[in-house]
């Protein structure tokens, strides 16, 4: 069963060893950033590259904690010891702080910082489960009888069940404050960084809805709170928020749209905000197919939307379509500070919670951070997807340092003249996938997350004149080094070994590798060489 509910997921946490209560007082302004950094940098949540983490020996723990005969995570994508630079498995434990300075409401932060809590956040023992059942389903062909018909059906009917399910009244709504009992300093809102503009609401799902045709849309966007009742809404331009607020500026400049804001759902719904799935298919129906279970939604009290049952807090409101605000600085997930800039006004109207709310927040900040390893969740997650469109990837990385935008490495099967550059075009028509500024295109036999392997055959295959390409198009708002915001250059490197009929003549080199009957002699010798 999909969990019900942020606190269950808690529970289960620390029913395995993944959560840990600060019981003293920390302040929410600086303190907690602080604490969180220091568990996050312990070398000893270090593990070599290329490995997939593994839990501690005869220790076996299913995705909702510990389990009896469960298989253990883990074991190595690759046995290759030539290359063992560190990345982290882990940022230490999710931190539930009891006793934040200035509010009575407990604060939550780190909760998906490690590669076995996004498996239990998603309910399975490895990530690939999940695109397992992606692929199950894009897989799927048109009938063409009667029998395929029939076989059809069991899936139609999971499909079906994952559709958002409408009720009359949720855990949300056991406190509701209106007008002026609206207080959103009464929650422990982060402030991360010494030169942030003010406190930022990091971790929210908001909601809005197509103005032309009424479709939800559900993302994450970061909020600086101004007072009790104003917070920004960072919509960048390219963002499906910042589409809804143009259309209806464009029909009524003068008007408003409604919004409202769910903080702390189940993980999967949680996590829906961010996932970068096609803007007409509704992000609650795909929380549901995560889940397993219909996400259950209700209506506000202020506005028509909707939104999930189970939160722990929810902001009702709206934002004016002439109106405008400095937001910012904001220290980001780049490792330095975006700039501030105008961006819309959000105005709480209305606020409702459970009568013990957990305040789900996340500090971004120099990587890696706790969306390290939710970005890195979704490129598992999402692979099936890019190979149904493009058959030849065999495996893609997003290292830390690129921060998501900065760096995609893609290893092909190569067929024919060209083939790395038409898959770097493609990637770049691809959704968010289009910020990506350098993609390194190298060969299926290179293990695209040992990236000490990817520079070294990646530098030895390239002639820098020849096999580097760029390209100018729209840039994600947060590169400062871009040209102008939003739009700028991007490049991309064929690693791939080079062909004839590509234009090179000369013969390419074998790497160089031990033959297997040498290397099985010398096992055999190995317990007798006192070494």
């Amino acid at each position: 069963m999909a969990y019900r509910e942020l606190r269950e997921f808690v529970r289960a946490l620390e029913a395995a060893g993944e959560l840990k209560r600060v019981r003293v007082e920390v302040d929410p302004v600086l303190e907690i950033t602080e604490v969180t950094q220091r568990i996050g940098r312990d070398p000893g949540n270090a593990i070599p590259q290329g490995l997939k983490p593994q839990l501690p020996a005869g220790e076996n723990v299913g995705p909702k904690g510990p389990t009896s005969g469960s298989p253990p995570f883990g074991g190595a994508i690759r046995s290759n010891p030539t290359f063992s630079s560190p990345t982290p498995s882990s940022l230490g434990p999710a931190l539930l702080f009891e006793k934040p300075k200035g509010s009575r409401y407990p604060l939550l932060v780190n909760t998906f910082a490690s590669v076995k809590r996004m498996c239990m956040a998603f309910d399975v023992y490895e990530l690939d489960e999940v695109a397992g059942r992606i692929r199950g389903f894009l897989d799927t062909k048109s009938p063409q009888g009667i029998f395929d018909k029939i076989k059809m059906l069991p899936k139609l009917a999971e499909l079906g069940s994952f559709f958002p399910k409408s009720v009359k009244d949720g855990a949300c709504k056991e406190v509701i404050h209106k007008g002026g009992d609206v207080n959103l300093l009464d929650f422990p809102i982060l402030k991360c960084w010494p030169q942030d503009g003010g406190r930022f609401i990091t971790f929210p799902l908001v909601f809005t809805k197509n103005p032309e045709n009424g479709k939800r849309n559900v993302g994450m966007y970061r909020m600086q709170v101004y007072d009790e009742r104003t917070t920004g809404m960072h919509w960048q331009t390219q963002k499906h928020g910042a589409e809804h607020f143009r259309r209806a500026r464009a029909k009524n400049p003068e008007g408003r749209i409604p919004v409202s804001v769910a903080i702390g759902s189940d993980p999967a719904t949680t996590l829906s905000g961010m996932l970068p799935i096609p803007p007409d298919l509704d992000e609650m129906m795909f929380a549901g197919f995560l889940r397993k279970d219909p996400v259950e939604m209700v209506q506000c009290e202020t506005n028509e939307l909707e939104v999930p049952a189970n939160a722990e807090i929810v902001l009702e409101g709206y934002v004016n379509l002439n109106e405008a605000r400095t937001e910012g600085p904001f220290g980001d997930h780049t490792g330095f500070y975006s700039l501030q800039g105008e961006y819309p006004v959000f105005h709480v109207e209305c606020v409702t919670h459970r009568k013990d709310p957990i305040y789900l927040t996340t500090v971004v900040g120099p990587p890696p951070q706790e969306d390290f390893f939710m970005g890195y969740a979704v490129e598992r997650v999402f692979l099936p997807v890019m190979k149904m469109q493009y058959p030849e990837i065999v495996d893609v990385a997003m290292p830390a340092e690129g921060i998501f935008h900065n760096l995609m490495i893609v290893a092909i099967r190569k067929s024919y003249p060209g083939h790395a550059r038409k898959i770097m075009n493609a990637i770049w028509s691809l959704g968010q996938a289009m910020f990506t500024k350098m993609i390194v295109v190298v060969d299926h036999d290179v293990d695209v997350h040992n990236y000490s392997e990817v520079v070294w055959k990646a530098l030895c295959a390239i002639d820098p004149e020849r096999d580097v390409q760029f390209s100018l198009g729209p840039v994600d708002t947060l590169d400062h080094a871009a040209r102008m915001q939003d739009y700028g250059s991007k490049m991309g490197i064929d690693a791939t070994r080079k062909w004839a009929t590509e234009g090179f003549t000369r013969p390419w080199p074998d790497e160089i590798l031990m033959d297997e009957a040498t290397k099985k002699r010398v096992a055999d010798l190995w317990k007798t060489l006192g070494i």
